[in-house]
Parts: structure tokens; C-alpha cells; sequence
């Protein structure tokens, strides 16, 4: 059974096709590359699968529930969750403030017991800082629980916005250009993150990147995006030795 099952996917921005009948299946515990040329499309599509935009045309199946035009929240309940290529994080809130509203999708309170701070707030409370310092050390950002994000270096920021998807508990995880502004000893760093992420978190990982380096050393399939419609897919090898890929990416 496919995690992600993408058919006939369109939408148009004042009647211009910015995504064409974009189709992909993805399995469950795969590593998949969406690459292309800048305004391929790769962002909007992305945008589509977390309910940012509803589509013109198509459907989108996650283990099989149609997610097709749900609400961004619905959509990351069912199991998506995102990061972005401009990272968003709440700067002005500290790093484990960060995770803990991911966090906020699985333990809850009520009003009562968070404005009278009864038992029942103390104890989702401790759960969710244990569960959010747990995440963090995955990212080696312990040590740096009670800063603010924004005194985070870039590449750690990064880090956190993955840390912070995780929180919500996601089946399948997709990142938006993670590797963007990162030095080369960052980017081998985030490439064994996401190894990681994957094999221990018993995830899927959908990912947009440029850094072909990256995408040909984690990625083992990838679908190439080029005018908004599929160019072609399949083992990363065999793509990224395409001639027509080389050509997109040259003209580019």
C-alpha cells in the first residue's frame, strides 16, 4: 500500500498551469526527491499536499484516506507535516517552546485545568517538555533548550523547524529545501539527520532540494518537475542521468 498516492493533480493562478496534472506514489519508509528547475512548480505542490492551496483538478490519498482539499490543521492531524523553504519558527519564543506547539496536536488540557493550573496541566505539561527535550537531542539542540530561536545559528534553526514537525507526530515528512544556505559541513550533517529521522522515526520523507549532492546521496527515487508538469521519475540514478534532466537543469 503507497503512503502518498498523487493523481491527475492541477491547479491555475490566473489561467496560467502552475501545476499540470501532476501524479506520485510514494511507499511507506521511502526517501523521495522532488527536484526542478526554480518555478518548476515544486513549492506549489507541496503547498497542495498541506492544504495551503485546493487543487483545480486530482486527488491526494495518504494510506489510502482521500486528504484531497482538506484544511491545513486536518491534513497534519491525518499525518503530513512540513517545513519550509523561508524557515518559520516562533523566534521570540525558546527553542523548546518551539517543539511544545507541535506537540500541542496529541496532549491537550482543558481551559479550566490550564487557567486554575490543575493537576491535569502539570501533568500534560511534563509530558510534552520530556517528549520536546527528547526531539531535541535527536538534533544535538538540548544544550540550547531555554534560548530563543532567533539566537539559534542558521543551520541549528534548520534543525529546529524539523524537530518541531516531528513533534506533531507526522507519517510522512516533507521538507522544503533543508539543506538552503547551509555550509558543506552542515549540509553532511543534515544529511545524516534525515537518515536518521527516517530509520528510527519509522518515517517517510518527501523532499524539494537543489543540492544534488544531497538528493543523490539520501534520495533513492525522485520525480522531476519542470513547467509544472511531470518530466520524468524513478531511481535517482537513472534520473539524474537523464538527458532530458540534464537539459532542464542547464537551462535553467
Amino acid at each position: 500500500m503507497a503512503m502518498l498516492e498523487v493523481k491527475n493533480l492541477s491547479i491555475a493562478f490566473g489561467g496560467l498551469k502552475a501545476v499540470d496534472d501532476f501524479h506520485m506514489t510514494i511507499e511507506k519508509g521511502q526517501l523521495y526527491g522532488l527536484i526542478g528547475p526554480n518555478g518548476a512548480g515544486k513549492t506549489t505542490v507541496f503547498n497542495l499536499l498541506t492544504g495551503v492551496y485546493k487543487p483545480d483538478t486530482g486527488s491526494i490519498l495518504l494510506n489510502e484516506e482521500n486528504i484531497t482539499g482538506k484544511k491545513t490543521i486536518d491534513i497534519n492531524r491525518a499525518g503530513i507535516a512540513r517545513t519550509f523553504q523561508n524557515i518559520r519558527l516562533f523566534k521570540d519564543m525558546s527553542v523548546l517552546d518551539n517543539v511544545k506547539v507541535g506537540l500541542h496536536n496529541h496532549h491537550v488540557y482543558s481551559t479550566v485545568a490550564g487557567i486554575l493550573r490543575l493537576p491535569g496541566y502539570y501533568r500534560v505539561e511534563k509530558e510534552m517538555n520530556e517528549r520536546a527535550m527528547e526531539l531535541l537531542k535527536v538534533f544535538d539542540l538540548d544544550k540550547e533548550a531555554e534560548y530563543k530561536a532567533s539566537n539559534l545559528p542558521y543551520g541549528k534553526q534548520r534543525k529546529l523547524e524539523i524537530a518541531r514537525a516531528l513533534a506533531t507526530d507526522p507519517k510522512l515528512l516533507l521538507l522544503d529545501e533543508p539543506a538552503a544556505g547551509m555550509n558543506p559541513n552542515e549540509t553532511s550533517e543534515l544529511m545524516e539527520t534525515i537518515r536518521f529521522v527516517r530509520d528510527n522515526f519509522d518515517m517517510t520523507i518527501l523532499l524539494i532540494e537543489h543540492d544534488m549532492k544531497l538528493v543523490s546521496g539520501i534520495c533513492e527515487k525522485l520525480t522531476v518537475l519542470n513547467f509544472g508538469q511531470v518530466l520524468t521519475e524513478g531511481d535517482t540514478a537513472d534520473v539524474l542521468n537523464d538527458p532530458q534532466v540534464i537539459t532542464a537543469y542547464l537551462g535553467e
